[in-house]
């Protein structure tokens, strides 16, 4: 790939304001075009959409990665570790529960990670990373 496109991701929620209020009010992300039925936000640059469509949120399994049981699916973005720890204080200071607390991932090994996973108020996991070097993003 010779550019670096923002992504677009849509997925269900089962409360507008609710959304409305977790992903512009404690993630800080601008809101972009919205409805009665769907709301778009700017997620560090990627555009995400939240439908209407209750009951429908929420992840299927739990894989194991690291010890950790991560839910699947989840989404999140790749941050700097300065953008990830300043997310991680406004998610401790929102009272948000994680999923999966805080903290590094393969210590000292390729990959080496700072991740974090949460739960917007639909159910949907959202998992955010940063890398000391982003050169290990695709590490083996």
């Amino acid at each position: 790939m010779t550019s670096h496109r923002p992504f677009h991701l849509a997925f269900p929620v089962h409360d507008l304001g609710a959304a409305r209020d977790f992903y512009a009010g404690v993630l800080g992300c601008r809101e972009g075009r919205a409805s009665e039925e769907w709301i778009d936000f700017d997620l560090y640059g990627n555009q995400i959409t939240v439908h209407l469509v209750p009951g429908a949120a929420g992840d299927a399994a739990v894989k194991k990665v690291d010890g950790h049981g991560v839910p699947i699916p989840h989404f999140g973005v790749v941050l700097t570790m300065p953008d990830w720890h300043a997310l991680r204080e406004r998610i401790e200071a929102a009272g948000i529960v994680f999923g999966v607390a805080p903290h590094i991932r393969w210590a000292g090994k390729p990959g080496e990670q700072a991740t974090m996973f949460f739960r917007d108020q639909s159910g949907n996991a959202l998992e955010f990373k940063a890398f000391g070097d982003d050169s290990a993003i695709f590490a083996t």
